[in-house]
Formats: structure tokens, sequence, C-alpha cells
């Protein structure tokens, strides 16, 4: 069984504290949205309540938000190992997903490649670039499939009209940490633009961006990072801040704009900026990443909510009739697995109802997805692994009248 980082008893108390949601219930599905910790709760109602009280209109709030808008980028460059110069504010993944994927000059004719796993985040807007430019989109098969395979699947796929290769990260069907810095190094050869999708990957696995040797990376703020909903960032190379087609633009990303149509754009990747932000959810957002990063120790959580998962998954495996999807060798911090005999939403449902532990279904493999945080406690962990194994041993009928289960934590060292 993987190790855990020595849990210090005041900082995990201090953790789940600072989360009430944690309480409420068994947290497991942070890669949908994570909770959402106090003190970026009240940073975002202190701004609200100043605007309710004073107004949004004066010039000073708006440059003292522009302030807050450079503050949150710095925050964010941190778990990327980046520079706040590189980095843009967005309100999602698919958000920066859409910016990025219109990046080439497109041409009828030219082809994207991308792999067989990919949230609908990314997929609908390939299929928009696909109708609007008369593209070829290519799948390279990912679903248990080795890396090495997966590589040699995307340099069979590259070829001569080939523009843009995209992929995720971490896998939200299985949870697998894709083999990006070699897909990119093979993209890049052919002046193919790569863009990856983030949105399981940061906060959750320690991530060198600028590593990688991709484009763009577009992530969440809501997931791993906790955030409020309605955030995320879309880190850029200096080639994509210079060279790359705005998705979209407007006055945000310029640096000076008038009516003359005479305009000089950002030089960095706040030209991806390209409208305006609800300006208590990008504080919320810097102040839950600074909390991450400060108070908790984004080491420590990653770290933590990496050996929960493996151990998780281990023992998942050794339950009979179980049937885990996620490669334990290349896993982050998602869990999915099938039950015989069980529907995936049966699953979640005896789950919600015995426990209060809130996960979800991968509705496409009938699976169930567990998303593993640094703030899971042990004993947690334990009741959720019991119950399935009670549950492979069962059909869904003997699970309808019985009664819930009180979970009993060993303490604040869990």
């Amino acid at each position: 069984m993987p190790s855990l980082p020595e849990p210090d008893a005041a900082l995990l108390g201090a953790v789940r504290e600072a989360l009430p949601a944690t309480a409420a219930s068994i947290y497991l599905n942070t890669g949908t949205a994570g909770p959402l910790p106090l003190p970026a709760a009240a940073a975002m109602r202190e701004l609200e309540d100043l605007e309710v009280r004073l107004g949004r209109a004066d010039m000073p709030s708006w440059d003292e938000f522009v302030e807050r808008m450079a503050e949150a980028r710095a925050t964010l460059a941190v778990p990327l190992h980046g520079r706040p110069s590189e980095v843009a504010l967005t309100h999602s993944t698919t958000d920066g997903l859409n910016q990025a994927l219109l990046a080439p000059d497109w041409k009828p004719g030219d082809e994207a490649v991308t792999t067989d796993q990919e949230h609908p985040g990314l997929l609908g807007p390939l299929l928009a670039l696909r109708d609007r430019f008369d593209l070829r989109l290519t799948l390279v098969r990912a679903a248990g499939v080795e890396p090495a395979a997966i590589v040699d699947g995307v340099r069979r796929a590259l070829g001569p009209r080939t523009r843009l290769v995209c992929l995720s990260h971490v896998l939200w069907t299985t949870g697998e940490v894709m083999p990006v810095a070699e897909i990119a190094a093979l993209a890049q050869a052919v002046g193919a633009w790569v863009v990856v999708d983030g949105a399981q990957s940061v906060g959750a696995i320690d991530v060198d961006v600028p590593g990688l040797g991709v484009d763009f990376y577009a992530f969440a703020g809501q997931k791993w990072l906790l955030g409020p909903e309605g955030t995320g960032g879309l880190w850029a190379s200096e080639r994509a801040c210079f060279e790359a087609h705005q998705g979209a633009a407007g006055y945000q990303g310029y640096e000076h704009l008038a009516t003359d149509l005479q305009g000089e754009r950002f030089g960095d990747a706040r030209r991806f900026e390209a409208t305006t932000f609800h300006r208590p959810s990008i504080v919320g957002l810097a102040r839950s990443v600074g909390w991450l990063a400060m108070q908790v120790g984004l080491p420590w959580a990653v770290q933590r909510a990496t050996a929960l998962a493996r151990s998780t998954a281990e023992r998942l495996a050794a339950v009979p009739g179980l049937e885990l999807l996620t490669p334990r060798e290349r896993m982050a911090t998602l869990v999915t697995f099938r039950l015989a005999g069980w529907p995936a939403e049966g699953v979640c449902e005896v789950l919600a109802s015995r426990l209060q532990a809130v996960a979800r279904t991968i509705p496409d493999r009938d699976a169930v997805r567990l998303s593993i945080g640094f703030f899971n406690d042990t004993a947690e962990l334990d009741a959720v692994v019991g119950l399935i194994g009670e549950m492979a041993g069962a059909t869904p009928a003997a699970f309808e009248r019985r009664p819930p289960l009180v979970i009993v934590r060993p303490g604040p060292t869990a």
C-alpha cells in the first residue's frame, strides 16, 4: 500500500474545518467541483458587500479590480510552475479551450488529432471547428492502451495537414495520466499547435506546464483548485502569446483600443482575456489558490491526495467482481470502477444513502468515479471501500431498506 505523508494533526484538522462541506458528506466529487474554503467565501462576501453598499461603477473600484486580476494571475502561476505573464483568466476550462483551438490559421482540409477519451468540453469545440472550417478530426485510441502505444498512435496520425494536437493531461474517464510531453514533442516537430485540457490535473498532481512543451494549457478554477464556479485559467507559451490567432477579442485583451480602429494588443497571455469577469469570483479564486499554496502547502496536498487515491484503488481492485478501470501505475486522483451486477447509478445511490458519500458516474462506461482529495480522511475511505465490498456480495434490492451507516473517525490524525 502506498505510504501517506505524515499527517500533521493540527494541519489536517484546520484543513477540514476550513472546508465545511467535508463535514456534511464524504466529498468524493472534486473532479466536478471541489469544496469551497471559508477564506475564499469570506473574501467573496466582503467584496459583494462593498459592491452593494458603494456600487461598482467608479474608476477607483475598477482600478482596484485590475490589481486583483493581476494578483489572481500571479497566484494561478504557482501550481503551474509558470510566470504570471503566461496566465490568462478565463471562465472555465472550456472557455480557455475554445480560445486555444482557434490558434491555427485553419483552412478547409486541415487536420486535428485528439484521443477517444476526451471530455465534451474539448470535443464540443472540436466539432464546431470541424463544421466551421471543414476539418478532418482523427481519434487516437487511449482507453486501455499503454503510453507507448498512445504515443505511437499520435505519431501515425500526424500528417502534412495536421495543424493541432489536443488532449487531456488526466483523462476524466479513468484518471490516467497521459504522456503529454512525448506527444507534444512529436506535434511540435511537424509544426502543429499543442493544446492540453488540464481540468483534472492542476491542483491534483504536480504540473510543470512550461516543461511540457505545449502551446496552451487550459484548466478549471472550481475543481482541484477549490475556487468558485465560473472561473479558470489558460496558460500560453511565448509562441502562443505572439503568433496565435485570437479566438475572441475585446476591451480586456488590448493595452490600447480606440474608435479610430487603432489598437495595441497585450504582448502576454492577457490578450486572451476577451471579456470582463465576476469580481467576487476572481477574488475568491485567488484566495482559494493562495490558501492552498501558503496555508495548506501544495506539495503536501498533492502527495497526500495521490497516496490516498492509490491506496483506495488497490483496495478496490481486491473486491470480488469489481473491475478497476484506473491504471494504478499511471493514475492521478480519480478512481474509476465497475461493479458486477450493479448499474453505476445504483452504486452512487447506495453510497449517498448509507454514507452520505458524493460520487458520480461516467455514463458512457456505466462506471463510478471517485475523486480523492487531500482533505479526505482514512476513516471515510475505509467506510466507502467496506460498503462497496458489501455490495459486491449482494444485489441492489438487498440494499433498498438498509439504514445509514455511522462513520467512527479515530481522530484528526487519520
